[in-house]
């Protein structure tokens, strides 16, 4: 019997409790039908802060067609991701939302199912592809960065952040000879992306939900085409590396499988680091001493500028580390996390029951007062040693956290501080004075006006 039939089956959905089963709750559900939806699209910040300064740390509300549970709090964040106990469904939770588009990625995954694929894909991640992919990475960034710095001057961060991310994405997990086609396809997860949050859920003609189904079905064929030749041909890219990759008993993963986890990969790597690091960048240029502290740290490395970046360079880079995490700490890329309760369970003296959509939300509990004191205020010195010592182990979440830790994190680290040495070593950035920064928070964070910066060469 392979491992695939031996892993547990998907968590069986179970129903939602009737809205009177929740009417213990306090909160508020807003309008028939939408509820407080159009609220926390405004002002997602702000609807938490608000609903939790009048109910309390758990509150009952109403958003995208169902009544649902906020939890806040390291506390709570513990509970929903730690999940000893196996009480939330992370498949239930994010399956209204992402489910048609990025169906049984593996944050859609639950409980053992989810264990065996990720035990499969982290193969990689390990030293040697990721040395691959830094590879890759540098010589990318290093390339676009020298555009940039010979056409200084205004710039939109974000819609460029967001092409070179893109780009990234598609040398090191589909490979260097994807060729033509490359835009055709990273166009269709652009689509996907936005279709995923897009208000009208059903793809009626003329819609972002057609597109980004449209775009599904040119990721499957592309995808479905490509595997037996990456089986046969090789390659470091992560796409053949998941096309060699087996479970426990040897069996390769299915057409299938690999599909869904290139699709769901793809769509993570490119869109909440375009996210994490246009809220870096974006710190640095309002704050111009931590950007000389960490341009310091940067020319410490003794790197000319056509040498690569290795490891052990990254691994001296401790401080732009720190402020990296401290942008994802004010501009968490996931700033709500929805799980479904598969038992009834208790909260904070509240009786919730089984089939509840509860969400956790890092960004209210990444500005929480009482654990990241003067909270608006950008400082690296949150994440020295000592002071992660000090904090709950959940205040800090943009991860996530337990079993559906984020796979790529490291990956993630690697980028950041690869675009740091490169950026750094080359430019310096700033705000146009009387410049105020303005950010759409959800889904994922991203400047309402694409982020205008100035860059001037150094």
């Amino acid at each position: 019997m392979s491992m695939q039939s031996m892993a547990s089956p998907v968590a069986a959905f179970v129903s939602p409790p009737k809205r009177k089963d929740l009417a213990h709750i306090p909160g508020e559900e807003g309008w028939p039908v939408i509820g407080r939806t159009l609220h926390v699209l405004a002002d997602p910040k702000g609807e938490v802060q608000r609903m939790a300064a009048r109910y309390g740390l758990v509150y009952r509300s109403r958003v995208l067609g169902e009544t649902s549970i906020s939890a806040l709090g390291p506390e709570a964040n513990e509970l929903l991701l730690f999940d000893q106990t196996k009480l939330f469904s992370s498949t239930h939770g994010w399956e209204t939302i992402l489910g048609r588009l990025f169906p049984r990625g593996l944050m859609l995954l639950d409980f053992d199912e989810h264990r065996l694929h990720r035990r499969a894909l982290s193969v990689a991640f390990k030293s040697g592809p990721m040395k691959s992919y830094l590879g890759k990475l540098d010589a990318g960034i290093a390339a676009r960065v020298a555009q940039w710095r010979a056409q200084p001057g205004p710039m939109l961060f974000y819609p460029a952040m967001k092409q070179l991310t893109l780009d990234l994405a598609a040398t090191s997990f589909l490979g260097a000879g994807i060729g033509a086609e490359v835009d055709e396809i990273t166009g269709a997860f652009v689509d996907m992306v936005a279709a995923a949050v897009t208000p009208v859920r059903k793809p009626w003609p003329g819609t972002q939900m057609a597109r980004g189904v449209k775009g599904r079905a040119r990721i499957v064929r592309y995808f479905s085409e490509q595997i037996p030749i990456r089986r046969s041909q090789g390659g470091e890219d992560l796409f053949s590396q998941l096309c060699r990759a087996t479970h426990d008993d040897g069996a390769l993963l299915s057409t299938r499988d690999i599909v869904d986890h290139m699709s769901f990969l793809m769509m993570a790597a490119h869109d909440t680091l375009t996210s994490s690091l246009t809220s870096f960048i974006g710190a640095l240029a309002a704050n111009p001493q931590w950007q000389d502290a960490l341009r310091a740290e940067v020319n410490a490395l003794g790197l000319g500028a056509g040498e690569a970046t290795t490891f052990d360079r990254l691994e001296a880079m401790p401080l732009s580390e720190m402020a990296f995490k401290e942008a994802m700490r004010m501009k968490p890329p996931v700033p709500s996390i929805p799980r479904r309760a598969m038992r009834d369970f208790t909260f904070k003296g509240f009786a919730i029951p089984a089939g509840t959509l509860v969400s956790t939300n890092p960004l209210f509990t990444h500005h929480m007062p009482e654990h990241w004191p003067d909270p608006e205020r950008f400082d690296p010195m949150r994440f020295t040693d000592e002071a992660q010592r000090a904090r709950h182990r959940f205040a800090w979440v943009p991860f996530g956290g337990g079993a559906h830790m984020c796979l790529g994190l490291h990956f993630a680290y690697m980028q950041a501080k690869c675009f740091a040495r490169h950026f750094l070593q080359n430019l310096s950035v700033s705000l146009e004075p009387g410049y105020v920064q303005q950010w759409q928070m959800w889904p994922i964070p991203k400047p309402k006006d694409g982020l205008r910066v100035m860059l001037t060469a150094v």
